[in-house]
């Protein structure tokens, strides 16, 4: 999603990235010495920090709030996880949210998604009934494992766009390797593919599109 975050900044728009997990399940054990979780989580906090880095973004914009995981590496639903995301939301005070879709393969990204909306929506309805009301924006991004979705936007970009991209998904090394060993190619062009299968179906004049199914959060009149 950094082409849409990246072009929502460039028309004045503060960025801010969460990071839920230490995401430690996702790195091979030949890729970290010693192959700990706690290592493996510090080297994915770091790739993402290389990533925002060349982003642009300036680290007090970049929060890893290491939520509690269960035994297979998935955030834990409710409790203490869903309290911390109801903090960080309230602490960015934010006019929208990018978040993996529900309807996903990922058992992270559906409980992800699923504590993030009921945050959110929580949220944005006590901020309506303490006076100002207001609602919450949910850009709901596609991914590879994105089973089905609206797509209700389509960001186009191009080639230098597509480099720029790249690039940053290649920061997250650990991830590019595992790709490389398990699909035969690298997290960059796994994902890059993706967004030209998006940009073909669309027919646009752009190679490439990230897309996105909207929701709306804190509507009291449902």
């Amino acid at each position: 999603m950094a082409v849409t975050l990246k072009a929502l900044e460039e028309r004045g728009a503060r960025v801010d990235v969460v990071v839920a997990t230490g995401g430690a399940s996702g790195v091979d054990d030949r890729d970290c010495d010693p192959p700990t979780a706690a290592a493996k989580a510090e080297m994915r906090m770091e790739e993402q920090r290389a990533s925002c880095r060349l982003f642009g973004l300036g680290q007090e914009r970049l929060r890893f709030l290491r939520l509690e995981e269960d035994a297979a590496g998935h955030p834990v639903s409710g409790g203490g996880n869903a309290a911390r995301i109801a903090s960080a939301l309230a602490e960015a005070v934010p006019d929208a949210v990018v978040l993996p879709h529900g309807n996903d393969t990922n058992a992270g990204h559906r409980r992800i998604y699923e504590m993030v909306r009921d945050a959110a929506d929580s949220w944005a309805r006590e901020s309506a009934r303490s006076g100002a009301p207001r609602t919450l924006l949910a850009l709901l991004n596609r991914d590879p494992k994105t089973i089905a979705m609206r797509e209700d936007v389509v960001v186009p970009y191009g080639d230098e766009r597509a480099a720029w991209k790249g690039s940053l998904l290649r920061c997250h090394a650990t991830q590019q390797l595992r790709n490389q060993r398990t699909r035969g190619r690298g997290f960059d062009e796994r994902i890059l593919a993706m967004d030209r299968d998006t940009a073909r179906r669309h027919r646009l004049h752009e190679p490439y599109a990230e897309t996105f199914e909207l929701e709306t959060y804190g509507d009291l009149r449902r």
